[in-house]
């Protein structure tokens, strides 16, 4: 039985009853919330392995309380609940620093294998070692799933941040692109591997001080990525 706990924050009553029921069934734990202020409160507080966030919500929708949680620092995988056809807030969500999305309505098997997926890679790599390290004027703490710049908290997603240790913990190595889609997304094939590029290139943006000529994470065309001061 698991005994992860997680923020299922859901305005509609009966899928928030009906997927917490589920949740429970399968040995989590769960806490709700009916609007995005009450989720982000909770969210605050701390204390949970996965946040369940419905994108079209009162007072403050999902893609402001992932936001809104990423500026925290607060850095537990976030699985968006998006509507049919909302391609845009997938994109937007992803950007602002979403995990993964499930359109409704959906297999109520698959919200489960995506949420034991997460937690897994999660578990694995969030807390991995206990080593800080810092590179630059960059500070990346395991043990506070914190990564700071110049003294400053950065907004980075649970898969920025996990894609970030990973490459720490495996510097001057080139690293392809299906190493990185194993062991940090734990996806065995994919048919496209756009994910790494576009997660690299957010990372570049936040950690490097020239994207264009990145210094720690540098491109090995054909091969894949180094992670290393150039």
């Amino acid at each position: 039985m698991s005994y992860e706990k997680i923020l299922l924050v859901e305005d509609e009553i009966g899928i928030r009853v009906t997927l917490a029921d589920r949740l429970r069934s399968e040995g989590y734990e769960v806490e709700t919330a009916e609007d995005g202020e009450q989720g982000l409160e909770l969210a605050r507080q701390g204390g949970f392995d996965l946040f369940l966030f419905d994108i079209m919500m009162p007072k403050k929708n999902g893609l402001d309380l992932c936001r809104d949680i990423r500026q925290l620092g607060i850095a537990t995988p976030v699985i968006m609940l998006t509507a049919k056809g909302q391609t845009i807030d997938k994109v937007i969500g992803l950007k602002l620093g979403a995990d993964d999305y499930l359109t409704k309505p959906f297999d109520m098997l698959e919200l489960l294998a995506r949420v034991e997926a997460l937690l897994r890679r999660s578990a694995n790599t969030l807390g991995s070692g206990i080593a800080v390290r810092e590179f630059g004027d960059v500070r990346l703490d395991p043990r506070r799933t914190e990564v700071t710049r110049a003294g400053k908290t950065l907004t980075l997603s649970a898969k920025e941040y996990q894609l970030l240790l990973y490459f720490t913990q495996h510097p001057d190595i080139t690293l392809s692109r299906e190493v990185l889609l194993r062991e940090v997304w734990g996806y065995e094939a994919m048919p496209t591997t756009r994910t790494v590029d576009v997660h690299v290139a957010w990372l570049r943006q936040k950690i490097e001080d020239n994207p264009q000529k990145p210094r720690w994470i540098t491109t090995i065309h054909g091969m894949g990525y180094r992670f290393g001061p150039q």
